[in-house]
């Protein structure tokens, strides 16, 4: 699925944000997961982009964005970029859909400005604090990334299971290899900005802290085999958030909009269509 013509580049704090601007209808803003790009929705879009418009960010660092901009520290900073993007866009209303690092920044969206949020789906996320042992672990692999001015080889051995499935290297060998060339091939000018990410990432705030403010129509989905989100924290965000539901994605690790496309496709619709 070639969405290319749909790009567009946006500068916002001195750094270019590359976006797909797809489809027409209600407005859905979608949030990529870290070390992926907006090729991950590539699924979703080509099925929601039919009945909404359908606005896909690629985060600093990441896909065809530039650089994480030197005023940039935070994932509530991110969300201000976001919200520069929907008003750039004369977009007034939306629905943010977000995986991971997307549906982290997305709640922060909503908590800055709960009037332009109409819905909420976050995918295998969490919006809690980062465990103290992950944190530990994650910063660890950044220090590595950070002295190599690369993604060394034992370490993409080690990253790339986190995003998916058990059994996905037979039963998806092509996403997994083509996941593997994307980390193989970043640079050392990719570098600084996907170290810089992952600290915001690792070291985010405590956002459930701020849950019961979150009064919007909200979808929690999650992979059952998820191993770097677990089902339980999706659990507690659910329980946290007042009429929320929680739907478990069978077969799916943490790239689930990928290897349960239909699936996730399917049940954002049925959202989408009651509460939009």
């Amino acid at each position: 699925m070639d969405f290319s013509s749909h790009r567009k580049q946006l500068n916002i704090a001195g750094s270019q944000l590359s976006y797909l601007d797809i489809g027409s209808g209600p407005a859905l803003l979608f949030g990529h997961s870290y070390l992926w790009d907006s090729a991950m929705w590539a699924p979703q879009i080509a099925s929601l982009s039919q009945q909404y418009r359908c606005i896909v960010p690629e985060l600093w660092g990441h896909g065809q964005s530039g650089a994480v901009p030197e005023s940039c520290n935070s994932l509530l900073d991110i969300s201000e970029h976001m919200l520069i993007l929907m008003d750039s866009l004369n977009i007034e209303q939306f629905a943010v859909i977000g995986l991971s690092v997307g549906a982290m920044w997305g709640a922060e969206l909503v908590l800055k400005a709960p009037a332009r949020v109409n819905a909420l789906v976050m995918l295998d996320s969490f919006i809690g604090f980062e465990p103290e042992i992950t944190r530990a672990k994650y910063y660890g692999m950044l220090d590595m990334i950070q002295a190599a001015g690369s993604i060394p080889a034992p370490l993409i051995s080690a990253i790339s299971p986190l995003f998916f499935a058990d059994n996905a290297k037979q039963n998806n060998p092509e996403l997994v290899q083509r996941f593997e060339a994307y980390l193989a091939a970043q640079t050392p000018e990719t570098i600084p900005s996907i170290v810089k990410l992952g600290r915001m990432i690792f070291g985010r705030r405590d956002t459930m802290e701020s849950a019961e403010q979150l009064t919007l129509p909200c979808l929690v989905m999650v992979g059952v085999e998820d191993k770097a989100r677990s089902v339980l924290e999706s659990y507690l965000m659910s329980d946290a958030i007042d009429g929320s539901q929680l739907v478990h994605i069978p077969n799916a690790g943490h790239i689930s909009s990928l290897e349960q496309a239909e699936f996730v496709t399917e049940h954002l619709t049925q959202f989408l269509a009651k509460v939009l």
